[in-house]
């Protein structure tokens, strides 16, 4: 029964946040982008990159600490949630002043941008933070509907706007206040859902509780910090280091191709949600973690070095179709998407140590990658502006996801496997192959799709053959895997 609840619960996340949130990715924003200009589009990625960047200031960790506490001690739900909520108010207050001083006082961007962009911020933190709860409680089904609702609204809001049902046109202004709306009917469905699964609900201050909580999820707060910052600065330095209007443009083609990366990076973070309870449980009970490591490499790796390879090869034609025929930047594409990969090994080998504990290793990676990320981007956007941004990228999260595997193998003590190598460089070679091949198999102007088609049905194949994935180990991890290690 766990094993289907399961499976059905993972199954339904997966669906949805497929079905509803590539429709914002690769039509409504880039339909947006095309009226608003890179210029425009420019300044709000930037702003926006910020407001999500310092966005930990809302949290400190609040959300990662709630979901474990509470799942392991469900009656505290009621008498906890009014001493976090009062917390969280507390937080937006001292997260706003933050971004204003800084943000506009020092950085001189647009103060109102800042001020709606950090109100977003504010209530897309609040909906983490409520759906913890649910995921605590285990309530999965519902969490996930909710973790697309926001979308959903934004949706039907801006394609009405495009469409002309809705008598307003497209600006900075509206796209802004559009995701405020989503964000805010959103925040109010999931406090009404919880609300409904407590016994108590009080607005109180407890300074105590408070300290207590913070001091706990610090370590955690710490390197969600430090992540976001190389993930999130190169856009911010891309619009300071060149300046003007032109700064502004260069971001704006660069968050073309970002924000397909960061589409990818949120279907691959799903599957470290699953993987981080399973490896938390394993080291508790002092279980081998290998096999399970080996299947999630399998499973996550292979299909990053089909979009990472794929990509190389196709990026002007995804970026004429989903653009419209504008094919301005598709090289930063091209670029960018070969980090997914990296990206992809950090979501599993940094999972294992955070699910070990090992905190402080994984802030000084991090730290180490901030500081060659800031490094690179001086050194090369003078030089070579978008394109200097997206090399300075797959260089350091290619840093930091070898270097969590180097500690890994170190903590853990694990034994190099050499058949692993040589599956994933047969793998990536056979790839490669495929993909240069297939753009020459049929010709002709719209023929690129069925190629592509052809490419990904190979790259199944391959896969197999290479015993990248393996029927027996995806098997074992169904039938075994979460009832021996996930229940509860």
């Amino acid at each position: 029964m766990q094993k289907r609840k399961f499976v059905v619960d993972l199954a339904t996340l997966l669906i949805l946040n497929l079905l509803i949130k590539p429709i914002w990715t690769l039509i409504i924003e880039p339909k947006v982008q095309g009226q608003l200009g890179n210029i425009s589009y420019g300044e709000y990625f930037v702003v926006f990159n910020f407001s999500l960047m310092l966005s930990i200031l809302l949290d400190m960790g609040l959300s990662y600490f709630n979901n474990k506490n509470i799942a392991q001690h469900q009656h505290l739900l009621s008498k906890h949630l009014s001493k976090m909520f009062m917390l969280k108010l507390s937080m937006a207050v001292i997260y706003m002043i933050f971004c204003l001083v800084v943000g506009y006082g020092l950085l001189g961007f647009n103060l109102k941008l800042v001020l709606i962009l950090c109100l977003n911020s504010f209530f897309l933190s609040l909906i983490l933070f409520l759906r913890s709860n649910l995921q605590a409680l285990h309530i999965f089904k519902t969490d996930s509907y909710i973790s697309v609702l926001d979308r959903i609204f934004m949706l039907i809001m801006l394609a009405g706007m495009l469409l002309g049902w809705i008598p307003l046109k497209i600006t900075l202004w509206s796209f802004v206040w559009v995701q405020t709306i989503g964000y805010a009917l959103t925040a109010c469905i999931a406090f009404i859902v919880v609300w409904r699964n407590t016994h108590f609900f009080k607005i109180q201050w407890d300074w105590k509780f408070n300290i207590l909580i913070i001091r706990k999820s610090l370590p955690y707060a710490v390197l969600v910090l430090l992540m976001a910052c190389y993930n999130r600065l190169d856009s911010i330095m891309l619009e300071r280091i060149l300046g003007g209007d032109y700064g502004k443009q260069q971001s704006g083609i660069y968050a073309k191709s970002f924000r397909l990366l960061d589409a990818a990076n949120q279907i691959a973070y799903l599957f470290s949600v699953q993987l981080l309870p399973l490896f938390s449980r394993m080291i508790k009970m002092k279980q081998s973690v290998v096999k399970l490591l080996q299947v999630s490499y399998g499973l996550l790796i292979t299909p990053a070095l089909i979009v990472s390879i794929s990509t190389i090869f196709y990026a002007s034609y995804f970026f004429d179709k989903i653009y419209t025929g504008d094919t301005e930047g598709y090289q930063v594409l091209a670029l960018l998407m070969s980090g997914f990969t990296a990206i992809s090994l950090t979501y599993i080998f940094g999972t294992l140590l955070t699910a070990g504990g090992h905190l402080k290793l994984l802030n000084r990676v991090a730290l180490t990658g901030i500081l060659i990320n800031f490094g690179l981007n001086f050194w090369l956007i003078p030089q070579y502006q978008v394109m200097g941004t997206a090399v300075s990228s797959i260089i350091t999260q290619f840093f930091t996801g070898l270097v969590q595997i180097y500690l890994c193998y170190k903590v853990f003590e694990f034994k190099i496997n050499f058949s692993i190598i040589f599956s994933t460089m047969v793998f990536i070679f056979s790839l490669c192959g495929l993909a240069f091949w297939s753009l020459h198999w049929f010709s002709g102007t719209n023929m690129w799709m069925l190629n592509f088609t052809l490419l990904l049905i190979g790259a199944a194949m391959f896969a197999f053959i290479t015993q990248m994935l393996k029927f027996s180990s995806l098997f074992k991890l169904l039938n075994k895997g979460y009832d021996k290690h996930a229940q509860h």
